[in-house]
């Protein structure tokens, strides 16, 4: 190691969506600012291996249903001829775009980007080693974790079979498996799930939960569901793998729960998607008050402070929702709390979206929670099978439902299930931020024929006044 310490302002340990966030901000509010992780560039599990190759892909795989389903119009193509690397070259060409993108922004911010492990010495000194093994001294006056989250793993499961794959390995797309077993209905099950079966894998999901995505309204989850139930082989819910071994032509997988094949069955490939774990490992944390929970979560306050100092967390590693969006505004928040602000991360709507077909996006509070609090609210939904719009995309299995409370009329929440479902949840999350009625939704002008007149026209509902749906209000 080198004797020689440098110092900055701030240290940012970990260049994901909340990190370098964090980071710009702080360079854009002055400070020395030092940005360290093991990728060439800023990006983190988000740009490399997670939000936007998913999305990519999912966009192909976009494009090739509804080839598909253009039949239904009038209009035949084709069996489409699939150049898997040039789909994997034009998803990987996505990623260099973003994350050279980010390191050209950093490098404008004169924010110092060292490629390398950290490792904490003190409550204000940490140790970096390059990725050739060179190390070097860092003081810091705060530092910020964002080292993000990892895939989470099973028991019994073959350790590094290139047959056993996870989210991030997934995302490589080596080759279209003839079949393949997800385990877990989770969103990242079923986005990648969906990603494999429009390219000609048979798909089947095994959820241990009595229905896919469990803790999403039901009534947004069962457009979903019933649009899985064509495209994949099989769903097997309240189920379980009871053991799994590799054989010399492929997985063999024995099932146990109400939907369990009587048979053991046989997989090209197995997903394993049973959610994510902090990385709150981080080396030299120990020496520091910081404290983490039992499920591995660093505990930090409102300001995203931990019990040091000196020291923030923020992203994953400090809580869920596990979001990238989440981890940016955490992020500005942190770091207007060191520049010296009054702040506080206290949001009332972090949207979550699953990027299936149909999408599910939903903010706020949900019927489900509303239902576990006991609370008392009103549902106002509004059908998609009477949307023009919908209609003219022949896509009417959505749904656009607002979560009221009934003595002010407020906006709790917004859930919405449909073609562009993760588009349209923005103006929900405004709606609850701003604390808007029932009213304002219903008389702000929508633009027709267009998918967000679902909104205003679930407030319509709401008040028994819906143009298109007719549905008095109970006297």
């Amino acid at each position: 190691m080198s004797d020689k310490t440098n110092s900055t302002q701030l240290a940012v340990i970990g260049a994901g969506p909340g990190g370098y966030a964090a980071a710009f901000l702080a360079a854009d509010l002055g400070m020395k600012v030092t940005l360290i992780d093991p990728e060439p560039n800023p990006g983190g599990v988000c740009l490399y291996r997670g939000c936007i190759p998913s999305k990519a892909l999912l966009h192909a795989a976009r494009v090739l249903t509804e080839a598909r389903e253009a039949a239904n119009w009038g209009i035949e193509f084709p069996s489409p001829k699939i150049d898997i690397n040039k789909l994997r070259a034009w998803k990987d060409g996505v990623v260099k775009k973003l994350t050279g993108g980010l390191g050209q922004l950093s490098k404008q911010r004169a924010v110092t980007y060292v490629r390398g492990e950290a490792a904490l010495l003190s409550p204000k000194t940490l140790a970096i080693r390059s990725n050739q093994g060179a190390e070097q001294r860092l003081a810091f006056d705060h530092a910020i974790l964002a080292t993000g989250s990892r895939p989470a793993s099973i028991p019994g499961v073959p350790a590094g079979s290139p047959r056993v794959l996870d989210s991030t390995s997934a995302l490589e797309i080596a080759d279209v498996p003839k079949t393949l077993l997800v385990v877990g209905g989770g969103y990242i099950g079923l986005e990648l799930g969906t990603v494999y079966a429009a390219l000609g894998t048979a798909v089947s999901v095994v959820e241990m939960m009595p229905g896919l995505l469990p803790g999403v309204d039901r009534d947004l989850v069962s457009p979903l569901a019933k649009r899985m139930d064509k495209i994949l082989l099989s769903v097997m819910l309240s189920t379980k793998v009871a053991e799994m071994k590799e054989e010399k032509n492929g997985v063999r997988v024995k099932f146990e729960g109400a939907a369990a094949p009587a048979e053991a069955q046989v997989f090209d490939k197995v997903l394993v998607s049973v959610g994510r774990k902090p990385n709150s490992g981080v080396p030299g944390l120990d020496k520091t008050k910081v404290q983490v929970d039992a499920r591995g979560f660093v505990k930090v306050d409102l300001q995203r402070r931990t019990a040091e100092p000196s020291i923030y967390a923020i992203g994953d590693v400090a809580g869920e929702p596990m979001l990238a969006h989440k981890a940016s505004h955490e992020g500005r928040t942190a770091v207007e709390a060191v520049a010296g602000r009054k702040v506080a991360f206290e949001p009332w709507a972090i949207p979550a979206v699953v990027f299936t077909d149909p999408e599910i996006a939903w903010c706020g509070l949900t019927e489900e929670q509303a239902q576990k609090e006991n609370r008392t609210v009103k549902v106002a939904r509004f059908p998609w099978g009477a949307s023009g719009r919908a209609m003219t995309l022949d896509r009417t299995e959505g749904v656009t439902k607002l979560i009221i409370d009934p003595e002010s009329d407020r906006v709790l929440g917004v859930g919405i299930v449909g073609v562009g479902a993760g588009e349209l949840i923005a103006e929900g999350v405004l709606a609850v931020e701003m604390a808007a009625l029932a009213s304002d939704v219903k008389l702000s002008i929508h633009p027709h024929p267009t998918l967000s007149e679902t909104i205003m026209e679930a407030a319509e509902v709401f008040f028994g006044q819906s143009t298109h749906v007719y549905r008095p209000v109970k006297k």
